[in-house]
């Protein structure tokens, strides 16, 4: 194959330009990863971190389909935390803090391993379209480099804008050159096009730091992988601190609102209500008498701390005055100013669930470009388009769609693709109405096998997966075979369990709260002890949300039957707790006269929906 034609080419190598080309390369196509600069492989633009609440589930969905972000950061990251581990597993969240330099050096090295993956470091300043197809992308040395798919993962480049106070500078991130050229070839093809804004922190020497009096953050013990295929974190882990801001704070923040560029009017854009500029949340929740920060390490070698929580795009002068009124910082000194970025993004509607455009053929967009926000948003919709574009070269008539009810990647690109987006789009877990089925722990089990039909996944995931498979369902067949009363399991065992006659198998012990396998190994110690300690977890989380995953369905059931269900104009959205804020204001604002119009605004999920009809169930306003 010459050097100036490839079967994918994919424009930009952040995490959804990543994981695009991994995936086509995995589907057998020749790959072309275009990129500015080396640098730019692997780079993380904001936060040094991956995953968080339903980010982690989107990381572990991708490590599942055999993407590359779970290894990733498995191989760099210094600080793991599952998220809400004192509560169900359905909202565990993994999280990882990752050393820059290390990130991206697993990227470099995971892409080595792609042979079919060719890299090239050049601006792409055009795309080439012919009678509504993508044909190919154009350098601006003006080379032609034909392709029969293009994945457009601009980031935030497209026609990029950073503001401090009322400098403004076009840039695509700090130090980089913004892509009009690309922005153009959008507008001439009738594309509606829009502008976002989000923002960055300042970087903070870590030298400069009164750590003594802070609160400590440790990492878990010992930490937990977030792909399938890793069984430990051999990285060294480290501590992150925790500060706040003050009364002092908010009012040099107060006093110089109008010089920051989002309250100054110099941005457009909407900005990301799920990670708001400090200026927002002094503004927004002015009731709050303080907020978090979590001092975080950029690396195990390295002198920067990035101070999450505090991203800003007031003037220089003015970030350095209110940080120096935080506890901790203040003697530290400012490596790198806070700013906010404006670029343009596309309306995710002129998308098709593939994300291929619907206006030509072939051309595939992916990430911020789509109006989302996150790295692991980026990447999910990175797999999902080179997945699709490679499918599309190879001319094998099917299309790579995770459902709704399969993935937050379903849920993410459904979201985007039929109700569009206003503000960066982040994924949440509110926004499922399979959230209790959706889970961190589950994801190979409900999308492995996917990618192995669909011929993307490697030898060494598909063997271990269906051992695994093969183990849990030997050790389902044990436990349905166990089987025994309740005056038994009390009288014999001297166990603790409603006595009202009913005999149950193991699995249905499992599913009680009080039980777990220790209680079932004293019942059962010579079968039960067939069973691995990996496997008892899984089947423990299956067997305790089993019932409510039928409940679930039995609720979505009620949705579908009752789209023509009319809700009260004057219904107190704010009284159904289950909904965010995001939803309650959009609710509020267009007072919707039924579950079907309801579903219709864009923003407002299935799962909302089937908040509010509960809501007019429990409250007796309809029967």
């Amino acid at each position: 194959m010459s050097k100036n034609f490839y079967e994918v080419v994919v424009i930009g190598a952040g995490h959804a330009g990543v994981e695009a080309a991994c995936a086509a390369a995995r589907c057998g196509a020749k790959v072309l990863l275009a990129t500015k600069k080396p640098d730019n492989l692997g780079e993380m633009s904001c936060n040094p971190a991956i995953g968080g609440v339903a980010k982690g589930t989107i990381v572990r969905e991708i490590d599942a389909l055999d993407g590359i972000m779970g290894r990733a950061i498995d191989m760099a990251g210094i600080h793991f935390r599952i998220l809400n581990l004192s509560k169900g597993a359905a909202v565990h969240s993994p999280r990882a803090q990752a050393d820059r330099k290390l990130y991206k050096k697993a990227v470099n090295e995971i892409l080595k391993d792609y042979k079919n993956i060719d890299t090239i470091f050049a601006s792409v300043e055009d795309i080439a379209i012919e009678d509504g197809e993508a044909k190919a992308v154009i350098l601006d040395s003006g080379s032609y480099i034909e392709a029969k798919s293009v994945i457009l993962t601009t980031g935030t480049f497209l026609s990029g804008v950073i503001h401090i106070g009322n400098t403004q500078t076009p840039a695509g991130r700090f130090d980089e050159k913004p892509s009009h050229g690309l922005s153009k070839t959008l507008k001439k093809h009738n594309f509606n096009i829009a502008r976002l804004k989000t923002g960055t922190p300042p970087r903070i020497l870590k030298s400069s730091i009164d750590f003594s009096n802070l609160e400590e953050q440790a990492g878990d013990n010992p930490p937990q992988p977030f792909s399938y295929l890793n069984k430990e974190i051999k990285t060294e882990q480290i501590k992150c601190y925790i500060t706040y801001t003050n009364s002092k704070t908010h009012q040099i923040i107060k006093n110089n609102l109008e010089k920051s560029a989002m309250y100054g009017g110099a941005i457009s854009g909407n900005g990301p209500r799920y990670c708001p500029s400090i200026e927002d949340k002094i503004n927004r929740f002015f009731d709050k008498d303080r907020h978090q920060i979590f001092l975080e390490p950029e690396g195990l070698d390295s002198d920067l701390i990035y101070p999450n929580g505090i991203s800003t795009s007031l003037p220089i002068e003015v970030q350095e005055e209110f940080i120096k009124t935080i506890k901790g910082l203040e003697n530290c000194k400012i490596v790198q100013t806070g700013y906010a970025i404006e670029y343009d993004f596309v309306d995710p509607r002129e998308l098709l669930p593939t994300l291929e455009t619907k206006k030509i053929k072939n051309l595939f967009f992916a990430g911020q470009i789509n109006g989302t926000t996150g790295y692991e948003e980026a990447a999910g919709q990175g797999l999902v388009a080179g997945v699709n574009a490679a499918l599309r070269v190879n001319k094998k008539n099917r299309e790579f769609i995770i459902s709704r009810s399969d993935g937050y990647i379903g849920v993410m690109i459904d979201d985007l693709t039929s109700l569009g987006t206003s503000e960066p789009y982040r994924m949440l877990t509110s926004r499922s109405e399979y959230r209790l089925s959706l889970r961190c722990d589950n994801a190979d089990q409900r999308l492995t096998q996917k990618a192995i039909d669909y011929g993307f996944c490697s030898k060494e995931r598909e063997f271990l997966y269906k051992q695994k498979i093969n183990n849990i369902k030997k050790a389902q067949d044990i436990l349905c075979n166990l089987k025994i009363s309740p005056s038994k399991i009390e009288r014999d065992h001297k166990l603790q369990i409603k006595q009202n006659g009913i005999i149950r198998n193991a699995t249905q012990l499992l599913s009680l709260q009080n039980f777990d396998f220790i209680d079932l190994q004293k019942i059962w110690p010579q079968e039960i002890s067939q069973i691995d300690d990996g496997i008892r977890r899984q089947l423990k989380i299956d067997a305790t949300y089993q019932s409510y995953v039928k409940r679930q369905e039995k609720d979505l059931e009620l949705l579908r039957g009752n789209e023509n269900i009319k809700i009260p104009l004057d219904i107190d959205y704010d009284a159904i707790q289950s909904l965010s804020l995001e939803v309650r204001e959009k609710l509020g604002e267009y007072r919707p006269p039924s579950i079907a119009s309801a579903l219709k605004i864009g923003g407002i999920t299935p799962a909302s929906v089937m908040a509010i009809l509960i809501y007019l169930k429990k409250s007796s306003i309809i029967k």
